[in-house]
């Protein structure tokens, strides 16, 4: 069994547009042991985020090519269901442009993972995943903000929310897709922090990012050259 929360090997992903192939990963290998966080660096183009798409199963690798392991077990291999549950309850997800449902007040957002994990169970455990949700966007500085909607909010506000919503079901592994991309230094700066002080609580991030400063709050570095891992770093 392996030692690494979440691992990836020789990854291969080809995109076709049209008559061209276009291959963006190149058999890249990725690993994250539990309580570390990753950064992905690399320029444009790289593969960077088409490899945290395959470590969350928002898509699927090459049929030749290797595979995703969580907790040592093989995530190609889950039924549909269990890969739902995969991306509902062990990973969450934050993008750089937030994802927000606008006709949803921030509050409703935050709730949304919980919405679809309960399913049909949703009325009995609605109270207790109110008050988780309402505890996370306080503790992100968004108690006055519960019944805006995203449109009345500030970029890195609507960030907050994302990442809010992203840790509702208390995921085991943060997946982060430049989070601070659209934001400006300062801004962006205090969603780094919040991340951090989610991560010295034992939350596993992998996080995409192109820019070296933020890379550098990573407990390691991996870098993505043309689809493959060309180096890394702590």
């Amino acid at each position: 069994m392996s030692n690494f929360l979440l691992e990836a090997k020789n990854l291969c992903k080809t995109y076709t547009l049209g008559r061209v192939k276009v291959p963006v990963l190149r058999g890249a290998s990725f690993t994250l042991a539990q309580g570390e966080w990753v950064a992905i660096l690399g320029s444009s183009g790289s593969g960077k985020s088409t490899l945290l798409h395959l470590l969350g199963l928002l898509d699927e690798c090459d049929a030749d090519s290797g595979g995703v392991w969580f907790d040592g077990n093989p995530v190609a291999d889950l039924k549909f269901s269990a890969r739902n549950a995969y991306r509902n309850q062990s990973v969450g997800f934050v993008f750089q442009f937030y994802h927000l449902l606008p006709e949803l007040s921030v509050l409703e957002n935050a709730l949304l993972p919980n919405m679809v994990n309960a399913g049909m169970g949703w009325a009995s455990k609605r109270a207790q995943a109110q008050q988780h949700a309402t505890e996370l966007l306080d503790a992100f500085g968004l108690s006055h903000r519960l019944t805006h909607k995203p449109a009345e909010l500030s970029g890195g506000e609507r960030q907050r929310v994302a990442i809010a919503r992203a840790l509702a079901n208390q995921p085991r592994v943060l997946l982060a897709d430049e989070p601070t991309g659209n934001l400006d230094t300062k801004t962006g700066g205090e969603i780094l922090d919040l991340i951090a002080a989610k991560h010295r609580k034992g939350l596993s991030i992998a996080m995409v990012t192109h820019d070296p400063a933020v890379a550098a709050r990573a407990d390691r570095v991996v870098k993505l050259v043309d689809g493959r891992v060309a180096g890394e770093r702590d």
